[in-house]
């Protein structure tokens, strides 16, 4: 009897709940499923890996073109100006070219004319010492302000160094080193600036010993002369 009602309570079941209601595993599919999954993941995780190399380098891009938020070029240009502005106001013989020329022809000739009268070649010899102490004072003011431009550059190098240390991109270390090489120029251009001055002192002091020469030449030879055609006059007695 147990048994008939076995098969009947299975036949009730099956009767209850159709086929089409079954689910059915397909092995072969879920793993295709799986594997479609797994390349699909594969391929966001490349997706996002590319993304954050792309913005890495869109960082990278930024750093190196960001500008240095310094420049010491107005420093150095009014550190530069203030020798310039002592050798444009050096007195005595002229820096420009075609004045100079002819200002040095006339006090500082090789030789003087015989009309030249002696009052003239001590009014020459009176202003070429003044060109040369002119000469000189203009000298020791360059030194001076380039004594005091020293303290300046001091402090110019060691920002400049501390930006190019601190610098985030290929930009602010290359504008960095361009100012630092604005600074070797600015020191470079002011000792040439020195070196003209004390060059012409030193070309004026040679200068008026060989116009004193020609001076005491002259006024040897026109003793000589003097001397040549002096006529004694004779003596008068009067009684």
């Amino acid at each position: 009897m147990k048994r008939l009602l076995v098969p009947a309570v299975l036949c009730a079941a099956l009767a209850a709940h159709p086929a089409h209601a079954l689910t059915v595993f397909d092995p072969t599919n879920f793993s295709q499923n799986i594997l479609t999954a797994a390349r699909t993941l594969e391929m966001i995780n490349n997706q996002i890996r590319q993304l954050q190399n792309e913005a890495q380098m869109l960082t990278h891009d930024a750093m190196n073109l960001t500008g240095l938020d310094f420049n010491a070029i107005s420093r150095l240009r009014t550190s530069l100006s203030s020798t310039t502005t002592l050798m444009n106001q050096a007195r005595g013989l002229t820096f420009d070219v075609s004045r100079a020329e002819a200002e040095f022809a006339r006090l500082y000739p090789a030789q003087y004319d015989a009309t030249i009268s002696n009052d003239a070649m001590a009014q020459d010899a009176r202003e070429r010492w003044s060109q040369s102490l002119d000469a000189l004072r203009t000298t020791a003011n360059v030194q001076s302000q380039a004594v005091q431009n020293l303290g300046d550059d001091e402090g110019v190098l060691s920002d400049l160094v501390q930006q190019s240390q601190s610098a985030v991109g290929a930009l602010q270390a290359t504008q960095a080193t361009n100012q630092l090489l604005a600074l070797q120029a600015k020191q470079s251009i002011q000792h040439q600036q020195l070196q003209i001055a004390q060059d012409r002192a030193m070309v004026l002091d040679r200068a008026q010993e060989a116009a004193e020469e020609a001076r005491a030449q002259e006024v040897r030879r026109r003793f000589s002369r003097d001397r040549a055609n002096y006529t004694p006059q004779p003596v008068q007695f009067y009684q």
